[in-house]
């Protein structure tokens, strides 16, 4: 289970258009609802009949509510860093968050690469978010389209 800590004040998280997406199937967070996070406090696999494209990514919802929240601000419910581990990030390397590791950091969803990055994160957030973002403009610059 993971933790929330909605009132801790947010890094400014980038948000972007280079999403982490399964290069199989073309799906963002493999087709977990970005909404459902906030909504269900946890990940929730989307339904293949409610997918939404946005940013390159094809982003799966597990009800028509959610996916009209998510097209009204993706900016909100999309993981910051586009699902990028912003621990990686803070050491100049781009590691793709797993859905099933997660933190909602002042209403914003982080995703991490492992238990111990998602931890060194909840323990200092806005320092970590920082670094992260500092980062992320050098990092973003060396993934390839």
């Amino acid at each position: 289970m993971a933790l929330m800590a909605a009132t801790v004040p947010a890094a400014n998280a980038a948000t972007t258009e280079r999403v982490v997406v399964d290069p199989r199937t073309g799906l963002a967070i493999h087709g977990f609802d970005p909404v459902a996070y906030f909504t269900e406090a946890g990940p929730a696999i989307g339904r293949e009949d409610l997918e939404l494209a946005h940013a390159g990514a094809v982003w799966r919802f597990r009800n028509l509510g959610n996916r009209a929240a998510f097209a009204e601000r993706p900016d909100v419910y999309m993981p910051q860093f586009g699902g990028y581990d912003p621990i990686g990030l803070a050491h100049g390397v781009a590691s793709p968050g797993h859905p099933q590791l997660w933190l909602i950091i002042g209403n914003r969803l982080y995703l991490f690469h492992t238990r111990q990055a998602r931890d060194a994160f909840a323990a200092d957030p806005s320092q970590a978010g920082d670094a992260a973002q500092a980062r992320w403009p050098e990092v973003l610059r060396t993934l390839v389209p």
